[in-house]
């Protein structure tokens, strides 16, 4: 992933292609489809794990999605934060065990439809394809904190700026040349998984679940024609 024109279609092509799509198909399905936006859940057919994998998973993605918004957002103050070592480690290490956490509610997620027969008789080809980026994103990502340590130093000092000449339609790609291959791979993937979520459940995130994180859980009954469901 050295090659000028292959970081320049990845970093500076892709990137606008992704949120262009997703944008566009969010209007589209809003406006044809409102009431879609869901994440068609399951609590219904089978509630004991789909608590203790969606939750685990809930929180560890929110946590570690934060993380990044933050060193987007405010990368100087993260770099004055890492200026300490040990506040550099507690914060590595806090968000490599949220990271862990995602990733265990993730698989306790996947092995529930495969387990489940009602689950699996819900789950189409699409969700199993959103599934297998997630997987991957999430260990791409454990792998990067594990491999490429102080992450969040290094987040703020180049792919922050780099995110941000994206925003100023001028792509610096300078800042992301030379980074590992793994920590490439994590950035082009985060795009695929912009470009396909208005297509999928996760475009529930869009209406703003928060309460998801501290309710009580409710059962959620929803309806599929017979013939769809065969």
């Amino acid at each position: 992933m050295t090659n000028p024109f292959v970081n320049q279609l990845l970093f500076a092509v892709v990137p606008y292609l992704a949120m262009f799509i997703f944008f566009l198909a969010t209007i589209l399905r809003y406006r044809l489809a409102p009431y879609s936006y869901s994440s068609l859940s399951s609590q219904f057919l089978e509630n004991q794990r789909h608590f203790w994998a969606l939750v685990p998973f809930h929180y560890g993605i929110v946590f570690v999605l934060t993380g990044h918004v933050v060193a987007f957002f405010l990368p100087q103050q993260i770099l004055a934060w890492n200026s300490r070592p040990l506040r550099l480690y507690v914060l590595e290490t806090t968000a490599l065990v949220f990271g862990l956490l995602t990733v265990v509610g993730l698989l306790g997620a996947i092995a529930r439809r495969l387990t489940v027969s009602k689950v699996r008789a819900v789950t189409n080809g699409f969700d199993w394809v959103v599934l297998a980026m997630l997987l991957a994103q999430v260990l791409l990502g454990v792998f990067v904190a594990i491999f490429h340590p102080w992450g969040s130093a290094w987040f703020a000092a180049a792919i922050s700026p780099y995110l941000w000449s994206l925003v100023r339609f001028s792509p610096d790609l300078g800042y992301v040349a030379m980074l590992p291959v793994a920590v490439k791979a994590h950035i082009v993937l985060a795009y695929a998984i912009i470009g396909v979520t208005p297509f999928t459940r996760l475009v529930h995130i869009l209406v703003v679940p928060n309460p998801y994180l501290w309710r009580r859980t409710q059962v959620v009954r929803w309806y599929r024609a017979p013939k769809e469901a065969a």
